[in-house]
């Protein structure tokens, strides 16, 4: 069963919104996350519902069933595996990737995904950090903490971002703040609350926004 490009956006809005609230999603918080009407994501709710994509009762919010998170992830796979080409084959920066990406994502060919896949030697995580699922939807959720959590003294490797605007993706490049960089936390100012890190054997401070939204894997 073949789903429009606006079914497959619902779907993945009302997936990422439901691991991230960790409950059934409400019809305002998905229009707020697609820049829609409310009436208007009523009308698609009721059509994914009838291809039992999702679990919908008005009042009670939106879940996915078996089909639909399955259809969700399928969607999320090629998006980030598409990244993964553009950044790594076409030289596109991290910060340039989402749109074209986003066009990508709903080229309905198993195939083609499957040979992308293979050509790229079947990587784990995308250009920002975030896991890619197998074919069959299966993905490892790595244990990450923002840099805020970390006391001073502390040590990680960057391995994810929070924030995936392309005005926070360039800042972190002009910044060296790119996966892979080890951080140590030198101070923690105070006043704001922002960061002084060291990075690279150079010291460098970053605001309590940018700790937040900076993701690292614990040493």
């Amino acid at each position: 069963m073949l789903t429009s490009f606006t079914e497959e956006n619902y779907l993945k809005a009302i997936y990422h919104l439901s691991k991230d609230l960790n409950m059934a999603v409400n019809t305002n918080a998905i229009a707020d996350s697609l820049n829609t009407k409310a009436a208007s994501v009523t009308d698609m709710l009721k059509k994914l519902a009838e291809k039992d994509l999702i679990n919908y009762k008005k009042y009670q919010g939106v879940t996915l069933t078996e089909k639909g998170k399955s259809s969700a992830l399928n969607i999320i796979r090629k998006h980030r595996l598409w990244e993964v080409f553009l950044v790594e084959k076409l030289k596109f920066n991290w910060d340039e990737v989402h749109d074209v990406a986003e066009e990508l994502e709903h080229i309905h060919s198993d195939l083609l995904i499957n040979r992308l896949d293979e050509f790229l030697e079947f990587p784990k995580i995308d250009p920002h950090g975030d896991p890619i699922p197998d074919k069959n939807g299966r993905f490892h959720v790595p244990d990450l903490k923002p840099v805020c959590k970390l006391g001073i003294g502390e040590k990680g490797i960057i391995s994810g971002i929070r924030d995936h605007s392309s005005i926070f993706l360039k800042y972190l490049a002009e910044h060296k703040l790119t996966l892979g960089q080890q951080i140590e936390v030198l101070n923690i100012i105070e006043f704001d609350g922002s960061f002084i890190l060291n990075i690279d054997k150079q010291k460098q401070t970053v605001s309590r926004d940018v700790a937040k939204n900076l993701l690292i894997a614990y040493e």
